[in-house]
């Protein structure tokens, strides 16, 4: 998919909350994401429109394809941590 001139690959689709947390653990390694909801392209999330109700439906996460492999890689980690932690 195109987005800005650029190609950009969806990591996956799921409700925006886990969608913002998951922007949040990518950003600290210096991935660049996107959601897309089905209104509009999202850069940036404000906190206000969370906290006031915005769209909190499911959306995709998308980044750049040049940076997807490094993004699965995060999440994949991520996701083994979290279940490494669990079984400890």
């Amino acid at each position: 998919m195109q987005y800005q001139g650029d190609p950009w690959v969806l990591l996956m689709t799921m409700p925006r909350i886990v969608a913002e947390s998951y922007r949040r653990l990518l950003a600290e390694s210096g991935v660049v994401t996107v959601i897309r909801t089905p209104f509009q392209w999202v850069m940036s999330s404000p906190v206000i429109e969370i906290e006031t109700g915005g769209y909190m439906g499911d959306v995709g996460l998308y980044v750049p394809q040049v940076q997807a492999q490094e993004a699965s890689d995060i999440l994949e980690v991520g996701s083994e941590e979290r279940t490494t932690e669990r079984g400890q």
